[in-house]
């Protein structure tokens, strides 16, 4: 064997080798972008999770939640600013929901939930009424979307299904 057939063996095996790695680490960036979507989805519900908990372990502010999201002014001043602290904290949790699915960490089926969540507690008189006092408080992206949602004709949220429930059992 000559030394040109040892060169021309080595730079084969050598393009094998940069295909093959090339190949590994494609396969690890698509396993990791797989991870990182899983993780920013579970971080997502996460975070509206511990906002929505706060109202089946606590009955009062579950009431002030329910009321609030209907009717604004029948709550208290106390009650009102524990309504704005926690619709806060839900839009919040909305905003980075909305902030994964723009940068490609959430799956379309799943954001179309979120989605569908979303019309129907931004059109309650409550959230629609903090929203108008506070909206600069979010990214400008999320007031964008927010602003260009078109509102459900029915609107549903634990209040007025709570509403329709007993209307529809009694």
């Amino acid at each position: 064997m000559n030394w040109e057939a040892i060169n021309a063996t080595a730079q084969l095996i050598s393009s094998l080798a940069v295909v093959a790695s090339l190949w590994y680490l494609a396969i690890q960036v698509h396993r990791s972008t797989r991870v990182a979507k899983l993780t920013a989805q579970d971080a997502a519900a996460s975070a509206l999770r511990d906002v929505t908990k706060q109202f089946s372990e606590n009955a009062e502010l579950g009431r002030i939640w329910r009321i609030g999201l209907e009717d604004i002014n029948a709550l208290s001043p106390d009650d009102r600013a524990r309504f704005y602290h926690v619709t806060f904290q839900f839009l919040k949790a909305m905003e980075t929901i909305h902030f994964y699915f723009i940068y490609g960490l959430m799956d379309e089926q799943i954001w179309r939930g979120w989605w569908n969540l979303y019309r129907h507690y931004l059109a309650s008189p409550g959230l629609e009424h903090y929203w108008n006092l506070r909206h600069e408080l979010f990214s400008e992206r999320f007031q964008r979307f927010v602003n260009q949602m078109a509102k459900p004709s029915d609107p549903m949220t634990v209040a007025n299904l709570l509403g329709t429930e007993a209307k529809s059992g009694g």
